[in-house]
């Protein structure tokens, strides 16, 4: 007989002391679960891109920064060119000989925090380089450790020769004989024949899917390994700007690497607590980059435009800071271009024949567009009114997504909804980094049906973290509430189509944001126990919402016996129909174990299961944290929990940890 599958999902909340029965009925199917309903959010901050997803490790790699030399030390006869070939990067530097043997002539490179590399692995080196009177050349290209004691520096070096007055692009592969961290690259001028060098890069042969312009590797595996469903990108605030000059601008990170223009980071010079002068984006990861990124890890690329306007945090009511409503057409060509860029065409697009020359024919399918992040009031609502039709006329076929500003239960947010719905928006982005306490306060958020309509926009919760009060790290003690907040997202699954954490990713070196998902440093990464709570949900999606009720001590039905703001045991209940498969999720809160009976109902199979897989996050060490270096103090286990079958019926008697989510996983 056809076996059926389950995932338990049903909001509990009880007491410390109470008796809880869970009782699911398998005959009626409840809301679909979108595919999209869990996902990932990148934003810039942190070094998120460059310095951490994007695998080039030379920073300032064409001279570009406002100071040219910034991540280089410089020595002998080194000068500075304007007059490249590269029309959005110009400049270049000319290594000459500095007329004594004895005085070399070389540029050496940081990296970021470094340049880690592993002994025995390949990395290529390029650069773009020409003798500017003819003849031939050649440079050295050195892996130093600066710091060794050893009679000699380097790493790993190579040769590379220069011909001719044109410029031309050369590549070769260095093999450091051991694994360091913080090493430096030197490249040095030869020491009779002048050299013009422009896009000084090095990156590691092996990057995510073996791309030459390609994604650290297990950074971006740590992403897969989620198996997202949604990915949300470039980012917020880096999408507004400061001011409209520096905001993010798809076509510019488009093309040839070589010509995409340096961007200001928004945030290099925000928090002057953790201030990074030197943090810029290089584009090199950019638009392309994002929507392969998507379809290689499986999600719907997810990406955010600017309406117009500016960092309304940073401007306030600065009129200088949004253009004007009759300077829009900019903006309504970069959505419509956007979506040309990713689903035309390139027989009669110009926008999808560039995605093509850059080595993707097929269209990448988007189906999403979100435009504006975390604007509010009037400024954002005529823009999007302007915006939104003029893009709808081209592409009725995109969902577009506007927002509800910055927070989640003020007053912007309160006049935001009504605004989006008036819009027809298909989504409306909320946002909310909040403590503990503000957590246990909405843990039934999505359960209010009078502000929350049928009708009208669907939720997307598109940036969200949990942290304590004093406590902005990624200590287990906040994760176990998104687990227990997650089940209240799950189970108003009809409500709630897509919920993205945020920020992704961060440097140990050069954090100015947390918590964060995924922490490295130039060698490793660590996934935090938010990752994993992420991905337990991710993994055990399902397909649809199953009813449940909840019984305490009495057998009476109960929806809600604890007070809000207290803590107490969370659980939810979805059917996949794909998976064959029951999977009982529930969090207990509490600081003592509590139990629990699950009792499934309305199962049409003659083989019934005797045995659970149990899979456990274990965040009762409050403080716990995982970190590069200690990436496991926090992590799943598994385990078999039996399970007393009888005709059309289950029961799986539990007993959850404290502060701990566990997932029963039933085969049918």
């Amino acid at each position: 007989m056809r076996k059926l599958s389950f995932i338990l999902f049903c909001l509990i909340s009880l007491s410390a002391s109470a008796q809880m029965t869970i009782n699911v009925n398998a005959k009626k199917i409840g809301a679909p679960v979108q595919s999209t309903q869990w996902g990932i959010f990148f934003e810039d901050i942190n070094y998120a891109a460059d310095g951490g997803l994007y695998a080039e490790l030379v920073k300032n790699r064409s001279f570009e920064f406002p100071n040219p030399f910034c991540g280089w030390d410089i020595s002998g006869k080194v000068t500075l060119k304007d007059d490249g070939l590269f029309e959005r990067n110009p400049h270049y530097v000319r290594l000459a000989p500095s007329g004594h043997s004895d005085k070399h002539t070389m540029i050496e490179n940081h990296g970021f925090f470094g340049i880690g590399v592993k002994g025995g692995e390949e990395y290529r080196f390029s650069v773009w380089a020409r003798v500017p009177d003819g003849g031939s050349a050649k440079l050295w290209i050195d892996l130093v450790d600066n710091a060794t004691m050893d009679e000699d520096q380097k790493l790993g070096n190579v040769g590379v020769d220069i011909s001719g007055k044109d410029w031309q692009k050369y590549t070769a592969i260095i093999k450091p004989k051991r694994t360091f961290a913080k090493a430096h690259l030197r490249v040095w001028g030869d020491g009779k024949v002048t050299t013009d060098v422009e896009h000084v890069s090095l990156f590691p042969v092996k990057t995510y899917k073996g791309h030459e312009n390609g994604l650290r590797m297990d950074v971006a595996q740590a992403l897969e390994d989620l198996h997202p469903g949604v990915f949300r990108f470039p980012g917020g605030c880096i999408v507004e700007g400061t001011d409209l000059e520096t905001r993010y601008q798809w076509k510019h990170s488009v093309g040839p690497v070589e010509n995409r223009p340096l961007n200001e980071n928004r945030w290099h010079y925000t928090f002057t607590q953790r201030y990074f002068p030197d943090y810029f984006q290089s584009y090199g990861l950019g638009f392309f980059e994002y929507f392969q990124l998507s379809e290689e890890i499986g999600a719907e690329p997810l990406p955010v435009l600017n309406v117009g306007m500016a960092c309304q945090f940073q401007n306030g009511e600065n009129a200088h800071a949004a253009c004007t409503k009759e300077a829009l057409q900019q903006f309504i060509d970069d959505c419509i271009d956007l979506i040309d860029f990713a689903n035309g065409d390139p027989a009669t697009n110009q926008w999808a024949k560039l995605r093509a020359d850059m080595g993707h024919p097929a269209p990448f399918n988007l189906k999403f567009l979100a435009i504006g992040n975390e604007q509010w009031e009037k400024p954002y609502f005529d823009r999007l009114a302007i915006i939104a039709p003029e893009v709808r006329k081209v592409h009725p076929e995109i969902k577009l997504i506007g927002t509800s500003g910055p927070n989640a239960e003020d007053d912007h947010f309160h006049n935001g909804w009504p605004a989006m719905r008036a819009l027809k928006c298909d989504l409306v982005d909320e946002h909310y980094y909040r403590d503990i306490q503000w957590y246990k306060n909405w843990m039934n958020r999505y359960d209010d049906r009078t502000f929350y309509t049928k009708d009208g926009p669907r939720v997307f919760a598109g940036e969200w973290a949990c942290h304590d009060r004093g406590k902005k790290y990624n200590h287990a003690g906040a994760s176990i509430y998104e687990a227990a907040f997650m089940t209240n997202i799950e189970r108003n699954a009809d409500l709630v189509h897509m919920a993205t954490y945020a920020p992704l990713f961060s440097h140990v070196e050069g954090w100015q944001w947390r918590p964060d998902l995924i922490w490295y440093d130039n060698m490793s990464t660590a996934r935090t126990a938010s990752y994993y709570v992420q991905q337990l949900y991710m993994l055990n999606r399902g397909t649809n919402v199953l009813p449940t009720t909840v019984a305490i001590n009495d057998g009476k039905p109960s929806v809600n016996p604890v007070p809000k703001g207290e803590d107490g045991v969370f659980a939810s209940a979805v059917i996949d129909k794909e998976k064959n498969q029951v999977i009982v999720k529930v969090i207990n809160t509490l600081g003592e174990a509590q139990s629990a009976q699950i009792n499934i109902a309305g199962m049409k199979s003659k083989m019934l299961p005797t045995e659970a897989v149990v899979t456990s996050l274990d965040c009762s060490d409050y403080d716990a944290e995982n970190m590069p270096g200690k990436p496991e103090v926090v992590r799943p286990t598994q385990g078999k929990a039996a399970v007393v079958s009888a005709k059309n019926a289950s029961t799986i008697a539990a007993v959850i940890p404290a502060k701990t989510l566990q997932v029963y996983c039933i085969n049918f």
